[in-house]
């Protein structure tokens, strides 16, 4: 597996999680959305760049 693949696989193991746990957790955070959206963007971009 190579670098970027591995890195994206955690970026989306992160998201994952905070994804799931912001709305459990009632958590207000200024531009959230926005935040997530970019990890978002960077993980699909690093997984796809392993294939």
């Amino acid at each position: 597996m190579k670098k970027t693949s591995k890195i994206g696989m955690i970026l989306l193991a992160i998201w994952l999680v905070l994804k799931g746990l912001i709305p459990l957790l009632n958590i207000h955070i200024a531009n959230l959305d926005l935040l997530m959206a970019i990890l978002a963007v960077a993980t699909g971009i690093l997984i796809f760049l392993d294939r």
